[in-house]
């Protein structure tokens, strides 16, 4: 009794002491924020499901990478009290996002690598993968950048070098050992964390470190470089333009690697928010058409300070070869009017630019389209912001 008698006066107390700050402050903080009242509320099967039924996991990256900072974005611009919350959580990188998504209960959605899945089937851990997936959107493209003395100079002086490719739960290996396969470069690659790597090619311990993600990714601007490395070129190879675009890296995004206004050629792949496959009629379907709606929506304020410069580059309804887009997703761009550049209008602006020459070839074409879809996401997305807020 003298417990339960205890507990009461705190109880009392602390409400009056929320009761008088709030009436020095001129606002109760219990009226505005939502996780107090979850917590008065403690012990309420209502709240309990409030809170469980409107929350998005979110699965996402390494700390330091790219797609955290995506994440911390999402959560940001979209949570809206118990009608939306997105919880991103640190993840491993996009071989682990795969296996989260398919497997770790309450994962929802994830940001996944376009060729994570074809690397996957090819090497025979997975078959018929794409089928368990769907596509939200194509987020950015993300950059290959390759840390080395400067003796190196392209990728393929990478030839029987030792080098670092982040950790196998990752993808950087992915898009790493896929290129050197179509390339025919042979090197010593090793799994080192990235930070650890980077000390390590401080060193002489590794000849280069290769990373893979949306530019500027900090542990390459934030390496202190004391003039002996720069970044190396990837030139755009017949082999790889199949999967991956054309990408430039400059010095304003990465002064400490590349001298004022000059800048590096690599190469690039698509990053995207992935969803397992759930049928329409299910509550976790359910959950990702709220998403849809809250992000779409919304997707106008992700183009602007303080969000990821990154965000600059997502055109929502860019297409993705080989993934089928989460039939909600389609159905809200359909309603709203959002097409992507049809390949047939890209073909009729060949057919009059090339006029008084010669076309180019069949190959030679599906590289422009590529390079030319590089540019048209960056000019779509910039000129989508001001249309989606006059719907």
């Amino acid at each position: 009794m003298r417990r339960l008698i205890g507990l009461a006066l705190v109880a009392t107390m602390l409400a009056l002491g929320f009761a008088a700050r709030a009436e020095e402050g001129g606002v109760d903080p219990a009226k505005v924020s939502d996780s107090l009242k979850a917590i008065f509320q403690f012990g309420s099967a209502s709240t309990k499901q409030a809170l469980n039924a409107n929350t998005v996991t979110l699965i996402t990256g390494t700390i330091g990478g790219t797609y955290v900072q995506i994440g911390a974005d999402l959560a940001s611009v979209l949570d809206d009290g118990n009608k939306l919350r997105v919880l991103p959580i640190v993840g491993r990188g996009s071989v682990q996002s795969v296996a989260d998504i398919l497997f770790l209960q309450g994962v929802d959605i994830g940001i996944v690598r376009a060729d994570t899945l074809d690397y996957l089937e090819r090497k025979g851990f997975a078959k018929d993968i794409k089928k368990q997936f769907t596509y939200v959107t194509k987020l950015y493209n993300e950059e290959m950048q390759i840390l080395a003395p400067k003796s190196i100079k392209t990728l393929r002086d990478l030839e029987g070098k030792t080098v670092s490719v982040d950790l196998p739960n990752g993808s950087t290996f992915v898009t790493v050992l896929t290129v050197a396969e179509r390339l025919g470069v042979k090197a010593n690659w090793v799994y080192i964390e990235q930070r650890i790597a980077m000390e390590k090619l401080k060193k002489g311990e590794v000849d280069a470190v290769i990373v893979v993600g949306g530019k500027p990714y900090k542990s390459v601007s934030s390496f202190q470089n004391d003039g002996r490395f720069h970044l190396v070129k990837v030139d755009y190879e017949r082999p790889l333009q199949g999967d991956y675009l054309p990408a430039t890296l400059t010095s304003k995004d990465y002064p400490n690697l590349i001298p004022e206004g000059e800048s590096v050629d690599t190469i690039a792949v698509p990053a995207l928010l992935a969803a397992y496959n759930w049928a329409p009629n299910t509550d976790r379907y359910r959950k990702l058409t709220n998403f849809v709606d809250a992000f779409f929506t919304k997707f106008p304020q992700f183009q602007h300070p303080p969000f990821h410069p990154k965000w600059k580059e997502v055109s929502l309804a860019a297409p993705l070869p080989g993934w089928t887009r989460l039939p909600y997703a389609q159905q809200w761009l359909d309603t709203h009017g959002i097409e992507p550049l049809s390949r047939s209008k890209f073909d009729d602006f060949l057919k009059q630019s090339s006029a008084a020459g010669k076309m180019p070839s069949e190959a030679d074409k599906e590289a422009l389209f590529r390079q030319f879809k590089t540019w048209e996401a960056e000019q779509n997305a910039r000129a989508q912001a001001p249309a989606s807020k006059s719907r």
